[in-house]
């Protein structure tokens, strides 16, 4: 079992860049697969991309190339590099991990973080 904790949101200005922060507490986090969603007021939890335990990311067409995932497991620490941001990416993202699943839908996920606010204007 682990607990997570995000950090690193913020108000930004469109076009800049922010670094995201899952910081694991607990047993075993390398062996866990991450995932960011967001969810911005009266909206759905969206995904915005994935890292397995070995590494390898998936991104979603909405993010890709401008959002990048990596973890660094000494640290219990995985990161959302999101650049070029624009004011649609404003939301609460949060992370998620599971041992068993690796996959796109909240329901994947059985740990999460409470979130972190990014606001980009315009």
């Amino acid at each position: 079992q682990v607990q997570l904790a995000e950090a690193g949101g913020g108000l930004v200005q469109a076009g800049d860049s922010l670094r995201l922060f899952c910081v694991a507490s607990g047993r075993g986090f390398s062996g866990y697969a991450v995932a960011w969603f967001r969810q911005a007021p009266g909206e759905e939890r969206e995904f915005v991309g994935r890292i397995s335990w070995s590494g390898r990311t998936i991104y979603p067409k909405s993010v890709e190339g401008r959002f990048t995932i990596s973890r660094d497991n000494a640290k219990n620490t995985v990161y959302l590099q999101m650049s070029s941001l624009k004011p649609e990416d404003t939301a609460v993202y949060y992370c998620g991990a599971s041992l068993t699943n690796y996959g796109d839908s909240p329901k994947d996920y059985e740990y999460w973080g409470q979130g972190t606010q990014v606001t980009v204007s315009s």
